[in-house]
């Protein structure tokens, strides 16, 4: 189950380009925020989480959408790249795109994303016994 639905992220400051599938991305986003949540302990009902879990499932779409990923596998999109006798270009994909963009994620998560989670207490959670 999806953290935020395709009309909440119509709302949100982000374009799905044609050909994406904003549901899909929408899962593959909330499976990252879970992944960032494993040990956090919270009320799955309390409006302020379920309002930080949209947003922070809506910002790690756009932090996946601005490096590139159409469909949110994280895999890197496609580089151009030649060489002229000694010199060689390398050019990314579209957006932030290879590993400069995948070096600023905080684990799964994409900054923004993160910062959310943190600002609304639900990281920095260790494993728990009872």
């Amino acid at each position: 189950m999806a953290y935020a639905t395709p009309e909440q992220l119509a709302d949100y400051p982000v374009t799905v380009p044609a050909g994406s599938n904003a549901e899909l991305l929408l899962r593959r986003a909330s499976r990252d925020v879970d992944q960032a949540l494993l040990c956090a302990v919270y009320d799955p009902e309390d409006p302020a989480v379920v309002t930080a879990l949209m947003e922070a499932t809506c910002e790690q779409v756009a932090g996946i959408l601005d490096s590139g990923d159409r469909t949110g596998t994280g895999a890197a999109p496609p580089t151009a790249s030649f060489s002229i006798g000694k010199v060689s270009v390398v050019r990314g994909g579209q957006g932030a795109g290879g590993s400069a963009a995948q070096a600023s994620r905080i684990g799964p998560l994409w900054p923004q994303a993160w910062q959310i989670l943190q600002a609304a207490g639900l990281t920095g959670h260790g494993p728990q016994t009872w």
